[in-house]
């Protein structure tokens, strides 16, 4: 009977294939435990998306899982049709074979859903991924010998992408990485500030900084625990791929990756740091961005 044929098949290869996938994954698990503190850690900072590409990496590791448990399956479904695994199931009513036929089905669907899910998550962490990239790239033109920059600070209110510390002042940089899709309305890419709100002239919907807000907010109550005065983080807030149409205040920089230079003349007097204040908050940095 055919349908003994196929259910025989299926079974020998589904099971097959979920021990080769949770052989795949526990192996990946331990070879990021074993291997995830590099040489030399106290002294190797993150590096621009640093969160990022770490997500990345593991998002691509599970991709190729998937893909190769589906080629697998494939792979041992045909060696076990033909090799006559039917004999599996001979003399089983045929409602037996329809239920194991569904069940397999609704595995394969989910295993399918999975790698789907990851392929789409993943394409969408590698444009985050590249945005911040490329805005920690362009920070190197503000970083002298008094001013270093950091990247993927924790706090307790989240990751504040990129930190920078010198002399003339704090800034803390925030990168939101939304693509532009043409519409009727709007041909160019061009993004305002209104509010505590990023608009985008694609969009009628608007976007939500105050999560951008709190983690500014913690970053500078730490600095100014940690040198005892109160000292200012300015909030930049980088949307790369859009034109920036206005700066309504003073509370918010609106930045780009092509004018993301700017920040260093963004400051006044008061933001002004002595070199104990710089070196003790570069230390602290360190300590948190250390890979270690």
């Amino acid at each position: 009977m055919e349908l003994e044929a196929i259910s025989g098949a299926a079974t020998v290869a589904l099971t097959s294939t979920i021990v080769f996938v949770l052989i795949a994954k526990t192996w990946n698990a331990i070879s990021r435990s074993i291997g995830s503190a590099p040489n030399f850690s106290d002294h190797i900072m993150h590096e621009a998306a640093q969160g990022f590409r770490d997500e990345l990496d593991r998002l691509t590791s599970s991709q190729s899982t998937y893909l190769s448990g589906i080629l697998v399956f494939v792979m041992l479904f045909i060696a076990a049709y033909g090799l006559q695994a039917k004999h599996l199931f001979v003399g089983y009513p045929s409602w037996q074979l329809y239920l194991q036929l569904g069940f397999l089905l609704l595995v394969f669907g989910f295993a399918v859903f999975s790698l789907v899910k990851t392929v789409i998550r993943r394409h969408q962490m590698k444009f985050v991924r590249d945005a911040n990239v490329a805005i920690g790239h362009q920070l190197q033109q503000v970083s002298t010998e008094g001013t270093r920059v950091f990247h993927d600070v924790g706090t307790s209110a989240g990751t504040v992408d990129h930190v920078v510390v010198g002399q003339k002042g704090l800034y803390a940089i925030n990168v939101v990485a939304r693509r532009f899709f043409k519409s009727a309305h709007a041909k160019s890419a061009h993004a305002r500030l209104h509010e505590d709100n990023i608009e985008y002239s694609n969009s009628n919907a608007v976007q939500s900084i105050v999560d951008i807000n709190a983690k500014t907010s913690c970053l500078q109550k730490d600095f100014r625990e940690l040198l005892g005065q109160k000292v200012r983080v300015r909030s930049v807030i980088a949307v790369p791929g859009w034109e920036i149409d206005e700066q309504p205040s003073d509370k918010y920089l609106l930045v780009n990756e092509r004018t993301i230079a700017m920040i260093s003349g963004w400051n006044d007097q008061t933001d002004y740091l002595m070199n104990e204040d710089v070196a003790a908050l570069q230390a602290d940095l360190m300590s948190r961005c250390a890979r270690g």
